[in-house]
């Protein structure tokens, strides 16, 4: 199913700790380096983690299961990760901030990965300065999940929304994903597209009610898709960074991917964010197998 050859990714972001009772520790881990790095070496890319993270995300077991997974990681020593409080309050989450962490330098990027043709940017807590949007090569390809550049993190409150703004990352990535809870309600996706580079693709998501991908490439495209039902929602955290990290894969050229201009990026996307719910943490992360067995159970229903 992966025979082909495909792009090395590098992935960059601070990991968060996500309070959880029911982990023995009292916290899982969370963040979109997490999620989507995982997600990444599912689908069979070896992708280049680097994590930003303090004395106990360097010790998580969680970075051993990206290990396994075919990742490569390495850890960005910091003094204080983001650490969040979520509840979920019907299809809405609402997070506290317990600490929001400190910025990720680009200084703690191995030399060897700066030539890299392919990158997703996953900010948790608005830790990747402006800085961080020369590191790619010119002509490499690069993904960001918005949301976490669109958080007003105060230390010991409530996560408020930033309004989206320019920003040297936004307007150097190729592709950009943002959840629609993540922006005011009555945010149209033409303001948000105004602020991409010229020839980007954003993409929109609304959960269960799929969402759509916009080109800023002068003709306007717009590509609905529909979401895959989920067997059961156990845990909504991480969806949009499996989701992201699917489409990148597809416009790499995974086999599972399809063509790009009959939405196959943005089916083999959803695929992955319907998996990612039905359990706790990185557990959700799919394999292959679940992968392809949701895709062609998505096809067999009315």
């Amino acid at each position: 199913m992966t025979s082909a050859v495909l792009p090395e990714v590098v992935v960059v972001g601070s990991a968060a700790r996500d309070l959880a009772p029911d982990d023995p520790r009292g916290w899982r881990l969370g963040g979109a380096v997490a999620y989507a790095g995982l997600a990444l070496a599912r689908l069979g890319l070896r992708p280049r983690v680097l994590v930003g993270g303090d004395a106990a995300v360097a010790d998580a077991k969680e970075l051993d299961v990206l290990r396994e997974a075919g990742a490569i990681v390495t850890v960005a020593r910091l003094h204080r990760s983001p650490v969040f409080d979520n509840r979920q309050v019907g299809r809405l989450r609402r997070q506290w901030c317990v600490e929001p962490g400190e910025p990720l330098p680009v200084a703690a990027l191995p030399d060897s990965w700066r030539a890299s043709g392919a990158w997703l940017l996953g900010p948790v807590a608005n830790e990747l300065p402006g800085t961080w949007a020369a590191a790619p090569a010119i002509d490499a390809f690069v993904a960001l999940g918005w949301q976490g550049l669109l958080r007003d993190l105060r230390r010991g409150g409530d996560v408020r929304m930033r309004p989206p703004a320019p920003n040297p990352l936004v307007s150097r990535a190729a592709l950009v994903s943002v959840s629609r809870l993540d922006v005011e309600p009555g945010t149209s996706p033409a303001a948000l597209l105004s602020l991409l580079a010229d020839g980007a693709t954003l993409i929109v998501t609304d959960g269960d009610r799929g969402g759509v991908g916009l080109d800023r490439d002068g003709r306007g495209r717009t590509r609905r898709y529909a979401s895959i039902r989920s067997r059961v929602v156990v845990d909504a955290t991480g969806a949009g960074d499996a989701f992201l990290a699917g489409v990148v894969a597809a416009r790499l050229g995974h086999p599972l991917g399809g063509s790009a201009r009959r939405g196959g990026d943005l089916r083999l996307g959803a695929a992955l964010g319907s998996l990612a719910v039905e359990a706790p943490g990185l557990d959700g992360i799919p394999t292959i197998p679940a992968i392809a067995d949701r895709l062609a159970g998505s096809l067999r229903r009315p």
